[in-house]
């Protein structure tokens, strides 16, 4: 297990094992989560949503319009 120490201004080091298990770099952003339990989930901010842009690639020869999505027709 790790620990750190908050200092008066609220700053902590993450210890360099976790540090490493998650791939930060200097500049990388966490994303802090309190469950109602009072467990804090820390997360690090890796993609944007604009990095999934493209991912997803439809099959080829199979197009389908806008109205035909419509599911109220």
């Amino acid at each position: 297990m790790s620990e750190s120490t908050m200092t008066v201004k609220g700053q902590t080091t993450v210890p360099q094992p976790i540090r490493e298990a998650m791939h930060l770099q200097p500049g990388s952003r966490l994303n802090w989560n309190l469950m109602p339990d009072g467990t804090a989930i820390v997360r690090a901010k890796t993609k944007s949503v604009l990095d999934l842009a493209g991912m997803l690639k439809a099959p080829p020869g199979i197009t389908v319009s806008i109205e035909s999505m419509n599911p109220w027709r």
